[in-house]
């Protein structure tokens, strides 16, 4: 990769963007395969982002800590710690939006991988214009918090209530732990009450892609079931509709207030 210079796994290094524009934003690579890490850092660079990149999961830590990426793209299997580990505890520090990489494409790994926090999960062999349409994707979807002044309104219904200006949500009076795409989804829920969606829907509307592994959103509504549910195994608001997607039914009486101008 021209003007990569050398690469060890064992050092990291910076990659700046091109001067003569500001960066798209502060990504994180972490990958102790150098020629991929190089590759992925080759690409995100020429698409105008500033990249960071560790070979190890204390040496990710530490970049994380010096100056927070508004991305991580971390690979899954690292030496001495995994990044299921490294996923966690940068989430710990705050929010983050992470993509995984990784040369295991088992739905196991997979669902771990999402339900450990990342928002999105690449497997090996990739096509690095992809991993690029991802980040944009992801990030785009991050900063969506930046609403004109005006135009967000809460979000209400069946004892759910939603930000989208503060990206905070509780529910029942308890406040809400949830990822960039569990908000998205849940947000866009409550827009569309009673209202069917199959999965690819929501992977366009809330993940903003026409394409991708569908089982993504399968994850994510598991996920909010188990965060919004009175019982999570017997569902009464994030419902399957068998055959063809999934509706959020609100009880009687029980009514969204969608954020006028929103984008669904």
């Amino acid at each position: 990769m021209r003007g990569a210079g050398s690469w060890s796994p064992n050092t990291w290094a910076a990659t700046a963007a091109p001067s003569a524009a500001p960066a798209r934003g502060h990504v994180l690579v972490v990958d102790d395969d150098p020629t991929v890490a190089e590759v992925v850092a080759g690409y995100l660079t020429g698409a105008g982002y500033d990249v960071a990149r560790a070979a190890d999961g204390p040496a990710a830590l530490a970049l994380d800590a010096a100056r927070r990426p508004d991305l991580a793209v971390l690979d899954l299997m690292l030496p001495g710690m995994d990044g299921f580990e490294v996923c966690r505890r940068m989430r710990a520090r705050g929010p983050v939006p992470v993509i995984m990489l990784t040369a295991r494409g088992d739905e196991d790994d997979r669902i771990l991988g999402l339900e450990t926090g990342a928002d999105d999960y690449v497997t090996k062999p990739f096509s690095p214009r992809e991993l690029v349409l991802r980040v944009d994707s992801v990030l785009r979807r991050a900063r969506a918090a930046a609403v004109p002044a005006g135009q967000p309104r809460l979000l209400e219904g069946a004892g759910l209530v939603l930000d989208p200006a503060a990206r905070s949500a509780t529910c029942r009076g308890g406040r809400l732990s949830l990822t960039l795409r569990e908000f998205d989804l849940l947000a866009f829920l409550l827009r569309h009450p009673g209202r069917v969606f199959t999965r690819e829907e929501l992977m366009r509307e809330v993940w903003g892609w026409d394409f991708g592994d569908l089982s993504t959103v399968t994850v994510h509504v598991r996920r909010l079931r188990g965060k919004v549910e009175a019982d999570p195994a017997h569902p009464e608001l994030i419902r399957t509709v068998w055959g063809v997607g999934y509706r959020l039914d609100l009880p009687a009486g029980a009514t969204a207030a969608p954020d006028a101008g929103a984008a669904s």
